[in-house]
């Protein structure tokens, strides 16, 4: 599949974490009203990481006009543990916002735990979501993602795409497992750069000093096999909501 026309960056500077997860909450809201009014539904990827359930939590305090009946949900990275597992983002997610809203469970798109549908492997977890995702694709591939959230790593890992890994190499896959993660648990489910980039707009929700040198490789054009998210642009904007320590090494 060839690379989709890419956006440039824009880059939006807040005081600190919370302002970040409160200023992403009402953009997204916003973007899926829009996306609704256009077309009737709307598809959104959703991070985990403090930053992305906290906005999830801010979604569920101000959720403005979004119709949850038209909404679809899917992951970008998953921890290949068992179900209900705590450190699941799916788990995470449900509890901050997906479990208080009048979403029809057939509309959240999980990543099979391990155990479940028979998945025994991130590979095979990874295959059977790439199913689900082709099913509810035009194009028998992924669906046109309105948002993609993503958080970020100091070293400038999203989703559990790492530096120099075959996961953030891969260019045909669309989700693959990961057996060595170099942050724990090694085992996890994620979309690929390939995927990230077929949404419309991709935000990342940074927060903290400790990532300031990756977000300034990042939005800089850094090449992504040293940082990841300098692949992960979207088709129509590509937003940085950053706090103040986040973008302390970005031009003024």
């Amino acid at each position: 599949m060839s690379d989709h026309v890419t956006s440039p960056s824009e880059v939006l500077r807040f005081a600190d974490a919370d302002e970040v997860a409160r200023a992403a909450a009402d953009a997204f809201v916003e973007a899926v009203v829009a996306a609704q009014r256009e077309r009737v539904q709307a598809h959104v990827v959703l991070t985990g990481g403090g930053t992305g359930i906290a906005m999830l939590e801010h979604v569920r305090r101000n959720q403005g006009a979004i119709d949850w009946s038209a909404v679809n949900v899917y992951f970008g990275d998953e921890r290949f543990l068992p179900p209900g597992d705590g450190e699941r983002n799916e788990v995470q997610a449900r509890a901050a916002l997906l479990d208080h809203v009048p979403l029809d469970p057939a509309r959240i798109h999980t990543m099979p735990a391990l155990g479940e549908d028979g998945c025994s492997t991130p590979a095979e977890s990874a295959q059977r979501y790439a199913e689900i995702l082709a099913a509810h694709s035009p194009d028998g591939t992924v669906p046109q993602f309105d948002v993609h959230l993503l958080g970020m790593g100091g070293e400038g890992h999203i989703n559990s795409l790492f530096p120099h890994t075959d996961a953030v190499r891969e260019s045909a896959r669309l989700v693959v497992g990961v057996e060595d993660s170099p942050k724990p648990p090694p085992a996890r489910v994620t979309l690929t750069l390939p995927a990230v980039r077929r949404a419309r707009q991709v935000w990342f929700l940074v927060a903290g000093a400790a990532k300031a040198e990756a977000v300034a490789a990042a939005v800089g054009g850094a090449e992504p096999e040293e940082f990841p998210a300098a692949g992960a642009r979207g088709t129509e904007r590509t937003v940085w909501f950053v706090d103040a320590e986040a973008a302390a090494q970005l031009p003024s």
